[in-house]
């Protein structure tokens, strides 16, 4: 099959080992830029123009979209749906995880358990938001932020409001969470590929740092999740409808909390930290799909198609 992998970094260690893993189960793939790719709209055939060739005869993509590309990068992966070529995670489910408050509804309603969270467009009502999620302290989040950027951890409600405060003044959108403290500065990555655990690890944040992401300097190391570990992850991930996630949960004495699911999770850090081969398991997931739409017959089911206003999922 030919696979394309949409991804701006061809050098990086996921966008590699996605290529070498392609090649490894016999199949061609192609690193394709997504902010390269020009959009071509006509009836009844819609096309993709990239370094002045129209892209065709590919089976399936892998979506390696950005969150500061979220627009140009979910628009091409339209496209590419559009064109009847399949892909590992569908447009519309990207969407849905990048927004976070967006997402933390739609797992609140799917009965996830999550931190308590909070939402206001109103400074006056910060102490009783702050009240709302526990006391202090709080954690403060940009609702745009990405890998542990803009997050901060207010210690006192004084320091909260003055956060909150300034966010506002610059019309930036965040949420207030609850601090879960027996977390103690680390949390649960779960890897999950069509509907099943691949891989876990624990990331712990350095000392003093209560981020536990890799980014920011934290250490990933196996673990085995618990049997309410993995049902959080697979719940989450169905909830969003992405056939490939990385689930990020903190431990606590009331169970499993998840705080993001990412649909574009880091392969260097779960691979190594696990020594799973999960880049074999995402081009075997994206090739079973790719061979199930060449067995579908031409006409497509109402039922099987993705509305873009709707946050419930179609079936793969």
């Amino acid at each position: 099959m030919k696979l394309a992998i949409l991804s701006r970094e061809p050098k990086s260690y996921s966008t590699q080992r996605l290529v070498e893993a392609a090649i490894a189960h016999g199949h061609e793939a192609v690193v394709v830029d997504h902010l390269q790719c020009n959009l071509v709209l006509e009836q009844g055939h819609p096309g993709i123009i990239y370094q002045g060739k129209r892209l065709e005869g590919f089976d399936a993509i892998i979506p390696r979209i950005g969150a500061s590309v979220t627009f140009y990068g979910t628009a091409v992966v339209r496209q590419f749906e559009m064109m009847k070529v399949r892909t590992a995670i569908d447009s519309q489910a990207i969407v849905r995880s990048r927004d976070k408050l967006r997402s933390m509804q739609i797992l609140s309603r799917a009965g996830v358990g999550m931190p308590k969270t909070a939402l206001t467009n109103y400074s006056a009502d910060v102490p009783a938001m702050i009240k709302q999620v526990g006391g202090a302290p709080v954690i403060i989040k940009l609702l745009e932020g990405t890998q542990g950027l803009g997050v901060v951890l207010a210690e006192s409600e004084k320091a909260a409001q003055s956060v909150i405060e300034a966010f506002h003044n610059l019309k930036a959108r965040i949420i207030v969470q609850e601090f879960i403290a027996e977390s103690k500065g680390a949390d649960l990555r779960a890897f999950v590929v069509d509907g099943e655990v691949v891989g876990a690890m624990k990331r712990q944040g350095k000392e003093g740092e209560f981020r536990s992401n890799l980014h920011r300097g934290g250490s990933g190391t196996l673990v085995k999740l618990s049997r309410a570990e993995k049902a959080a992850a697979l719940l989450a991930t169905k909830a969003l409808g992405l056939g490939i996630a990385g689930v990020d949960m903190l431990q606590s004495a009331r169970g499993p909390l998840v705080l993001e699911v990412n649909s574009s999770p880091g392969l260097e850090g779960i691979e190594k930290a696990t020594q799973q081969d999960i880049a074999g398991r995402i081009i075997e997931y994206t090739t079973q799909l790719a061979a199930k739409r060449r067995n579908k017959p031409k006409a497509i089911k109402a039922t099987e198609q993705v509305d873009a206003q709707s946050d419930i999922p179609a079936d793969k």
